[in-house]
């Protein structure tokens, strides 16, 4: 999974923080309160941390499609 490193409005460093928050949140805390622990006050931060979603599973099968046809 590609994590940003650094939240795209404010710069803050989260790449470093998002290993933590889900293994967190897996183990059923809440995540408002992972995200105060680490120290992520921002809504920006917070939200590149909610929001980030692997999709490389998604986009995979059709660009072994376009690779097939070319």
């Amino acid at each position: 999974m590609m994590i940003p490193i650094r939240c795209f409005t404010c710069g803050n460093l989260i790449g470093d923080k998002f290993v933590i928050f889900q293994s967190r949140t897996k183990g059923g805390e809440d995540p408002g309160r992972v995200l105060d622990d680490l120290g992520l006050k921002r809504y920006c931060c917070r939200r590149m941390l909610i929001s980030s979603v692997d999709v490389i599973d998604q986009v995979l099968p059709f660009f072994s499609r376009k690779a097939e046809q070319q």
